[in-house]
């Protein structure tokens, strides 16, 4: 055991333990610099006996290399790659420079990690340990934590040892183990174990006082005090930041070696792939003997062997922070000539970058093709990184301010909006042409959005297409589109997206053949000046060219604003399409600025499918990249499941909640969004009265998707409160949208409204034909709710065995989905006509987890273990170690038997 650390290693212990018996376990332990993460990771090392052992270390100087971390923890692991199916290997090859390709889904690498660490445990346990985790490169933290919250039975142990969370975080929401300092008598005992010969009290109190438990520090400040200060009692200086105390040590430490050594050192701190035969070519170019290095291993300072590992890790950084800026430059200059320029390119301009102070085209140029090369790979943050250095070392002021705008563009799309706004302060400095100031302004235009500044954004995204109609008409029109989605997203709370529309209106025509985005655009500028029927003929137009296009012209953002146009026309295929694309184009491209709104779609449409735990899990994947990346969390389809889950006080602290935060930040759609979400919720809850006021206001606005799907709100709720009334204008209003629309989920949901106006055989047609039609979707909420009403119709008729059929039906899609309070309304009625309902169909779906019930509705459309752990990206192991509890849940003994008792389940996959 550690001194101090018995509970600590017994909680490690258990890890272990538990991994022998094919249970995973992930754990970040978390604490200051030298707190003993490092020696808890060696422990669990060597206690992994039986276990196969990888490691990993971050790098500072290595966070913008994308996947760089993701190297040194699967190379020793590679041997399993052929195992992988063909598009995961693929894949990883190309996320770890293995082979050339096209960019990689950042989501499918990590399915391919998770495949790659689950087999290789299938021999025995496998144990992942990862030190100094606040400096991996974003790419590997983002890929290991996907991979952790996904770990359940596959024999891994995955352990990183980190400081305190740093603002993008993607470890933040893993299980973690606070590493504190050890206590007064731990603390003491350590340090009596580390000093030979005789010791002052006042001195030792001094030291434990300083060191504040920190073990590091207990091994290490005695080495500041000669050994005739020790007995003497002269004391320390006094307390410093522990950090500073311990680099100052090590500093000292190592400034007894030879100046020749102290050179190599500076080198093995510089080039954090721990690579020898880079240091030992990178020591010729200095004139530095190899053999130099043995005085820092005989101090134990370094150790040599296939990998070239200090002592720890603190060490590099302070060898490094230590060395005038000058001679940084030298050890840089010697390790880019030492780097392969064919087999490492990018890491040679990285070092190039760290060696050059004057301005240097040809090393500006090496920084900009690195940047294209970590961009097609999907790392955006180290190609901003690249050109955002490549702008600082160009010499000519255009090209400079150009390789600026262009940095600013990949910081905004990488979700560094603030990052962004620096670096076109620096572009704007420069002497950009005229098409290079309107994309300035544009950008601009585009961070206001993110940063949620939609009062800003509009004016000038409609400034920078007017500047730009002459000098490029479609990027002018492109902005317009822009400019349009941002007056919606201020809603009631901005100056109108009629301005916006009449100026897109009046845009240039495209020269040429219209592009879908071109379409799309005059689509919406009459949707917004003349109403929806005089649109629907030409958005229809715009969504199939967009959903027909093999290589989107929009790049990350396809097909943007088209994805709420599909449902708003009640499109739902082309919505599906649409939703399923951008996620994977996000994805691919490392677009975190765009992928948390993109997980919002395709959640939005997960819960109008009635898959609210897909949906749910899709937004805490949202949710833990916009914490990441420090942007604002997107509400939208939270409001929607929990108006959907029927959880009255929950859903009606998050309306709240998030209106304020809107009315703040002037995005008034949220607050329409959040009055459709109170409808539903009070809909279902049966309290009609409560749903009709929010579903009056948000059916009123003229807000893409949500306003058209609150009018059916609006009317189940004015027809139940005996306002028939408002429910026959509602209809009117509904019926002229779902005709224009004319698909089987438009006139479906018209029929099923319809129905609730009308009397006998007429009413009995419609209820009958909202099913029929809305069967043929994938819409199973609103498939449910028609057979809720249809069921509450017919007891109402007194044909009680009928209604019985239909509410079963409605029950059992309900209630097996988490669609709580219509399945309630469900439940109840079925006691009213005399039926209640079986246990198996409520409480033993209850107990089922969320991620249970999932697995279990995809087992039972016939889909294999590997192709549903594709779907939710888990390993095909714990596929099967989840069935292996349903079963038994279910009192069933076979997979076959799933559709019999999860009825009506035909859930898609996330």
């Amino acid at each position: 055991m550690l001194t101090g650390r018995t509970a600590e290693c017994a909680l490690l212990d258990r890890r272990l333990a538990a991994a022998h018996t094919g249970q995973s376990a992930v754990l970040v332990l978390r604490g200051e610099p030298g707190v003993g993460k490092t020696a808890l990771l060696g422990y669990v090392a060597e206690r992994a006996e039986g276990c196969r052992v990888v490691r990993a270390l971050g790098v500072e100087a290595e966070m913008e290399l994308p996947f760089a971390g993701l190297q040194q923890l699967c190379m020793p692991l590679l041997d399993g790659l052929e195992r992988l199916p063909p598009p995961q290997r693929a894949v990883l090859d190309t996320a770890l420079g293995r082979t050339s390709g096209a960019p990689p889904d950042r989501f499918l690498v990590g399915l391919a990690v998770l495949g790659l660490l689950s087999d290789t445990a299938e021999e025995r346990p496998l144990v992942c340990l990862i030190d100094d985790a606040q400096w991996l490169d974003r790419s590997s933290a983002q890929v290991l934590a996907f991979v952790a919250r996904r770990l359940q039975a596959e024999s891994v142990v995955l352990l990183f040892a980190e400081r305190e969370p740093v603002e993008h975080d993607e470890l933040v929401r893993l299980p973690d183990l606070r590493v504190t300092g050890l206590s007064h008598a731990d603390a003491r005992d350590l340090l009596m174990s580390a000093i030979s010969g005789p010791l002052d009290d006042r001195v030792r109190d001094q030291i434990l006082a300083e060191a504040r438990g920190n073990p590091l520090a207990l091994l290490e400040l005695p080495r500041d005090v000669p050994p005739a200060l020790r007995a003497g009692g002269f004391g320390l200086p006094n307390a410093r930041p522990l950090r500073g105390v311990i680099e100052t040590s090590f500093r000292r430490r190592v400034q007894q070696l030879p100046a020749a050594t102290q050179r190599l050192l500076l080198a093995a701190a510089a080039e954090p792939t721990g690579d020898p035969i880079v240091l030992w070519r990178a020591a010729a170019e200095l004139g530095v003997p190899a053999q130099a290095i043995g005085h820092a291993e005989a101090d134990g300072v370094v150790e040599l062997g296939s990998r070239v590992v200090f002592r720890h890790p603190l060490l590099r950084s302070a060898i490094y922070r230590a060395a005038p800026v000058d001679e940084r430059r030298s050890i840089h200059r010697a390790l880019a000539a030492a780097t392969d320029a064919v087999g490492d390119p990018d890491r040679r301009a990285w070092h190039l970058a760290h060696a050059t102070i004057e301005p240097d085209e040809d090393v500006a140029g090496e920084l900009e093709r690195s940047a294209g090369r970590a961009q097609s790979r999907g790392g955006l943050a180290a190609a901003a990184a690249f050109l955002e250095r490549a702008a600082a070392l160009t010499p000519e002021p255009a090209r400079r301010a150009r390789r600026a705008l262009r940095a600013a563009g990949a910081e905004q799309l990488s979700g560094a909006p603030e990052a962004a706004l620096t670096l076109l302060s620096t572009a704007a400095t420069g002497p950009l042409d005229e098409l290079d100031r309107g994309e300035l302004q544009r950008l601009h235009g585009q961070i206001a959005v993110d940063l949620r500044r939609g009062g800003e954004a509009v004016p000038l995204l409609l400034d920078a297409a007017k500047r730009l109609e002459s000098l490029d008409p479609g990027v002018a029109r492109d902005t317009y589109l822009e400019a349009v989605r941002a007056a919606s997203i201020g809603g009631r709370l901005g100056s109108g997206v009629l301005a916006a529309a009449q100026a897109a209106r009046a845009a240039p025509p495209p020269a040429g053949a219209p592009r879908p985005v071109d379409l799309l655009l005059d689509g919406l500028a009459v949707r917004f000046t003349d109403g929806y029927a005089a649109s629907a003929s030409t958005l229809k137009q715009a969504l199939r060219a967009l959903r027909d296009e093999d290589h989107p012209g929009q790049g990350v953002r396809w097909p943007g604003f088209a994805r709420r146009v599909a449902p708003d026309l009640f499109e739902d295929e082309t919505w599906r399409a649409f939703a399923v694309r951008t996620v994977r184009i996000a994805r691919e491209t490392g677009a975190l600025a765009v992928l948390p709104l993109a997980l919002n779609y395709l959640a939005q449409l997960r819960i109008f499918e009635g898959e609210l735990d897909a949906a749910e899990a899709l937004l805490d994947e949202a949710d833990a990249i916009a914490d990441a990346t420090g942007t604002t969390r997107i509400v939208i389809a939270a409001l929607l499941l929990a108006g959907c889950r029927g959880d009255e006080a929950r859903a009606s602290a998050l309306i709240e909640a998030s209106g304020a935060e809107a009315i703040a930040r002037g995005e008034g759609v949220i607050l329409t969004f959040g009055e459709h979400a109170r409808a539903v919720l009070h809909n279902g809850l049966g309290d009609y009265e409560a749903a009709l006021a929010p579903a009056q206001s948000a059916s009123a606005r003229d807000e893409l998707m949500v306003s058209v799907w609150s009018v059916p709100e609006l009317i189940e709720a004015a027809t139940r409160s005996r306002r028939t009334e408002i429910a026959a204008e509602a209809l009117e209003r509904l019926s002229e949208r779902t005709r224009a629309a004319g698909t089987d989920l438009a006139l479906g949901i018209e029929a099923r409204s319809r129905a609730l106006l009308s009397e006998g055989d007429v009413a009995e047609g419609l209820y009958r034909e909202a099913i029929e039609r809305l069967g043929r979707t994938r819409i199973r909420l609103d498939l449910a709710r028609a057979h809720l009403l249809y069921g509450e119709w017919l007891r109402r008729e007194g044909r009680r065995v009928d209604a019985r059929e239909q509410l079963r039906a409605a029950h059992d899609m309900l209630a097996t989905r988490g669609i709580k309070a219509f399945a309630e309304r469900a439940r109840r009625e079925l006691w009213a006509t005399g039926e209640t309902v079986r246990k198996r169909t409520v409480e033993t779906r209850e107990e089922l987890t969320a991620q249970e019930a999932q697995i279990a509705r995809l087992a039972a459309e016939g889909r294999t273990n590997p192709e549903i752990g594709g779907a939710l990206f888990i390993s095909a192991r714990t596929v099967e170690w989840h069935l292996r509890k349903v079963f038994p849940k279910l009192g069933i003994t076979s997979r076959r038997e799933l559709r019999r008792v999860l009825p009506e389940r035909f859930g898609a996959s996330v």
